[in-house]
């Protein structure tokens, strides 16, 4: 299952210098391709196969996967699984449910599943719909949805 957003130009770097873009290496970029881009909903922007490297975009989040073991991986030490200990990525898209039942159909088990949650901004508290799931190599991502804004309660 495909995720399809009516409406997004998602595949289109919209932004085309963004100020932030992580660069994850992968032990298998077309493993990674297939999850990120045909479960998750993200297309590929370009790719350039002879290094095992693809750009990838969904609405204004990008990301850059790099097959480790091809071309320079800038590495400071061993990677060890799962990658990316520590960080979660979060992802806005407009339904996190459409997500995430794209991935429970493609066979992919949630780290958590989908939950509603109120977070405290200044005197508001924006809600988010999200869940949790790792990647091929076990970066965390979030994916969240805004749910709208409401003021602190007293």
């Amino acid at each position: 299952m495909r995720v399809r957003y009516a409406g997004w130009q998602h595949g289109l770097v919209t932004d085309p210098d963004p100020a932030l873009v992580p660069e994850l290496l992968v032990t298998d970029v077309d493993a990674s391709i297939a999850f990120w881009s045909g479960l998750c909903g993200f297309t590929v922007a370009y790719a350039r196969p002879e290094e095992r490297f693809a750009y990838l975009t969904l609405g204004s989040a990008h990301v850059m996967l790099e097959q480790t073991g091809v071309g320079r991986n800038w590495l400071t030490g061993p990677l060890d699984r799962p990658l990316g200990r520590g960080i979660n990525l979060q992802i806005g898209v407009p339904d996190a449910d459409v997500v995430a039942a794209s991935l429970r159909a493609g066979g992919v088990e949630l780290f958590m599943p989908a939950e509603t949650r109120w977070y405290r901004v200044g005197d508001e508290e924006a809600g988010v719909r999200q869940f949790l799931v790792t990647d091929p190599d076990g970066y965390l991502l979030r994916f969240q949805s805004s749910t709208g804004r409401r003021p602190v309660a007293p």
